[in-house]
């Protein structure tokens, strides 16, 4: 064998490591400079959220007004995050579970809008999910800064917002929600 032989199965993983590594690295710059709108830092606890605008595949318009009376947790993802990949089963199983009590609205970044998300769905079925875009480049600015996906964001029913962390950890957002409807 020659002197430095690596398996070729070896430098597919390092170039898949590297792809990742960059795309996480891009996502994140971009979402540094404002590309998935928001303000300068995060909305604080108690902020009236409840005028955020998105769109549904029908391209209706929509606001977290709707939802008075419910809890909601919005999900800010992209099709192309690894951990927002992950974080999708449990949100779909917690949209699936909604009903009068509570909402989940997993709301997608990409740049390319319905282009990107359609396909995906429709690539992925056993998820189910019910997705929504941003209602124009500054409808999310009242949640503040997207800093980092997925954000998971948890409004109460008077429409303002409770608790929002980035990052996916199993059964987080399981746990904020339950926590948000023992509220009163």
């Amino acid at each position: 064998m020659s002197e430095a032989y690596v398996p070729e199965s070896r430098w597919r993983l390092a170039a898949a490591a590297l792809l990742v590594g960059g795309g996480l690295l891009l996502g994140g710059v971009a979402m540094a400079r404002g590309m998935f709108g928001g303000g300068s830092e995060g909305a604080s606890k108690g902020t009236n959220v409840s005028q955020v605008a998105f769109l549904d595949a029908e391209g209706n318009h929509r606001t977290l007004a709707e939802f008075r009376g419910r809890v909601v947790l919005v999900d800010v993802w992209a099709t192309w995050c690894p951990p927002c990949r992950r974080s999708l089963p449990e949100v779909s199983e917690l949209q699936k579970a909604g009903g009068d009590r509570y909402v989940v609205l997993p709301i997608s970044v990409d740049r390319g809008g319905w282009a990107e998300v359609k396909p995906f769905l429709a690539q992925n079925p056993q998820l189910g999910l019910t997705a929504y875009l941003p209602d124009g480049p500054t409808a999310l600015a009242a949640f503040g800064e997207i800093s980092g996906i997925p954000t998971t964001l948890i409004i109460d029913r008077k429409g303002r917002l409770v608790r929002r962390w980035s990052g996916y950890g199993e059964g987080m957002a399981r746990r904020a929600l339950d926590e948000a409807l023992r509220e009163r």
